[in-house]
C-alpha cells in the first residue's frame, strides 16, 4: 500500500485491545538472554521489523534461537558470555536499539564486527557509545561522519572501570553499555554527564538485567555501579504489551469519545509511557487503573504545557491530541527527539501545519495552537510513530491519507487493523494507490 484512507469515527468509542509486546523489553531481553548461559523462554515477543533484524542478527552470531511467530515466543540459547564466532558483518536496517546494544554486546567479544544499516541508520551519531566503551577496553571506530554508523569493532573485551557518558541525545546509549558492564573483566562505574533523557527506559533496563540474574547500583540515575564477572542467568520471561502502542488507543478515546481500555498494563507497568495517560488526565480525560489493565474516557479536551522528556516516544501522540484541544498544548523536554528515525520535532511541525494547526518549534518541544483542521496527506518520513499517530487525525477529520503505511512494520505490523477494528470497521483498511 502506497497510501491509507483513515475513515471518520462518528460515535463514541467504547472497546477493549492489547497491543503487541514491547519492543523496547523485546530488545533487551534478547540480549540479556543472549548472553546468558541456558535456554531462555521468551514470551509475549513482539515481531516486527526491529525485532526481526535483533533475531536475525543474534542468529548470524552464532546463536540458537527459536522464533515461533504464532506463539509470540522465541528460545533463546545463551552463549554464556562466549560469541561462537569471531567475525560478522551485521545489517540492522533502522532499528537503533539493534545498532547500539550489538555494539555493546560485540565489544565484549573477541574478533572483527561490522555493524550497518539504512542510510537514515548513518545519520544517527553513536560516537557517544562508542567512546565510552572505548574508554574501558573496546577498540570501536565509526566510518560515517559525525560519529555515526557503519561501526566497525575489533573486539578484545572489556575492562571495565570508570567511564562518563552524555545522556542527552538517547538513553539507550546508556542501556547498552549497562547491560554489557557485567561482564567486563573488571567493576564498572558509569557517571552520566548532563540531563538523562528518558529515565524509565535506563529504569526498565535494570529491572530486564535483574530479571536475568546480574544487578547494578544506580544513585538518582546519575551514577551506577557495576560489578564486574557477573554471569546472566537463563529464565522464562514474559514480556509485556508495548505501552508507546497502547498510547495510539487511549488518545483514540481523547480524540474521539468514548471508552478505550487497554489490557496487560497498569500504574506499575515496566514502561514509563504508561504515564502519557497522566498528560490525557490534565487535558480532560478520565483515567482508571486496573491491576492488569488502563481505561480512558474521553472528555472534553484543553490544552497544557507538559515535560515529555521522559515519555519522548508518545510527543507525537500527544500532538494528534492537541490538535482538538481548547487552548495551545506547549512541548518541552524534548530536544533529542530530532535524532530518532526522523527529525520528530521539525517534521512533526511540516505535518501538523498541513492539517490547518498553527506551530512553533522550539529548540527542545514545540507549541499546537489548534485551528480549523483540514483534509492533507500525510508524510511519515518512513516514521513509524508519525504513521501512527497522526493517523489518528482521521477519525475526526474527513480526507486524511497517511503515505508509506507499511513503515509501522517497525514496531507494530498489524496497527491499522487493530485501530480500524477498534473503530468498528469490519472492513479491510481503505488503500489508495
Amino acid at each position: 500500500m502506497d497510501k491509507i484512507a483513515i475513515p471518520v469515527r462518528t460515535e463514541p468509542l467504547a472497546g477493549t485491545i492489547r497491543p503487541p509486546g514491547s519492543k523496547s523489553i523485546t530488545n533487551r531481553a534478547l540480549i540479556c538472554a543472549a548472553l546468558a548461559d541456558g535456554r531462555t523462554h521468551l514470551q509475549g515477543v513482539l515481531d516486527s521489523d526491529d525485532t526481526r533484524v535483533m533475531i536475525a542478527a543474534l542468529g548470524d552470531l552464532g546463536l540458537s534461537i527459536d522464533h515461533n511467530v504464532q506463539q509470540a515466543a522465541v528460545d533463546v540459547t545463551g552463549c554464556g558470555g562466549v560469541l561462537p564466532v569471531d567475525a560478522a558483518e551485521l545489517f540492522v536496517a533502522n532499528s537503533g536499539t539493534t545498532m547500539r546494544f550489538l555494539t555493546a554486546l560485540l565489544a565484549l567479544a573477541k574478533g572483527r564486527f561490522r555493524i550497518d544499516g539504512v542510510e537514515r541508520m548513518r545519520q544517527r551519531p553513536i560516537g557517544d557509545l562508542v567512546d565510552a566503551l572505548n574508554s574501558i577496553g573496546a577498540q570501536i571506530e565509526c566510518e560515517s561522519p559525525n560519529q555515526c554508523p557503519p561501526v566497525v569493532l575489533n573486539a578484545r573485551g572489556l575492562s571495565g572501570g570508570e567511564v562518563s557518558i552524555r545522556g542527552d541525545v538517547s538513553s539507550q546509549f546508556l542501556s547498552g553499555l549497562l547491560m554489557a558492564a557485567p561482564l567486563a573483566r573488571g567493576d564498572t562505574t558509569i557517571r552520566i554527564d548532563g540531563e538523562l533523557v528518558s529515565q524509565p527506559y535506563v529504569e526498565m533496563t535494570l529491572r530486564v538485567m535483574r530479571s536475568f540474574g546480574v544487578a547494578a547500583d544506580a544513585e538518582g540515575l546519575q551514577s551506577f555501579h557495576v560489578p564486574g564477572n557477573q554471569a546472566y542467568q537463563a529464565c522464562h520471561y514474559t514480556i509485556e504489551p508495548d505501552a508507546s502502542a497502547a498510547s495510539y488507543f487511549w488518545a483514540a478515546a481523547a480524540i474521539v469519545g468514548g471508552r478505550v481500555t487497554v489490557e496487560g498494563l497498569s500504574r506499575d507497568s515496566l514502561q514509563g509511557d504508561v504515564a502519557f495517560c497522566d498528560c490525557l488526565e490534565q487535558m480532560g480525560c478520565q483515567v482508571a487503573y486496573g491491576q492488569d489493565s488502563v481505561t480512558v474516557v474521553g472528555g472534553p479536551l484543553r490544552g497544557i504545557d507538559v515535560d515529555m522528556n521522559a515519555i519522548s516516544d508518545t510527543v507525537q501522540t500527544l500532538a494528534a491530541v492537541a490538535l482538538f484541544a481548547d487552548g495551545p498544548t506547549r512541548v518541552r523536554g524534548v530536544a533529542h527527539n530530532r535524532y530518532k528515525e526522523t527529525d520528530r520535532i521539525g517534521d512533526l511541525a511540516t505535518e501538523l501545519r498541513k492539517v490547518g494547526a498553527a506551530v512553533e518549534e522550539h529548540k527542545d518541544g514545540l507549541t499546537i495552537v489548534p485551528q480549523p483542521l483540514q483534509a492533507a496527506e500525510i508524510n511519515t518520513y518512513h516514521d513509524h510513530r508519525m504513521a501512527m499517530s497522526l493517523a489518528l487525525i482521521g477519525l475526526r477529520v474527513p480526507g486524511i491519507v497517511i503515505l508509506n503505511p507499511a513503515c509501522t512494520e517497525k514496531t507494530y505490523p498489524e496497527y491499522f487493523a487493530d485501530l480500524f477494528r477498534l473503530c468498528g470497521n469490519v472492513q479491510p483498511p481503505p488503500t489508495c494507490g
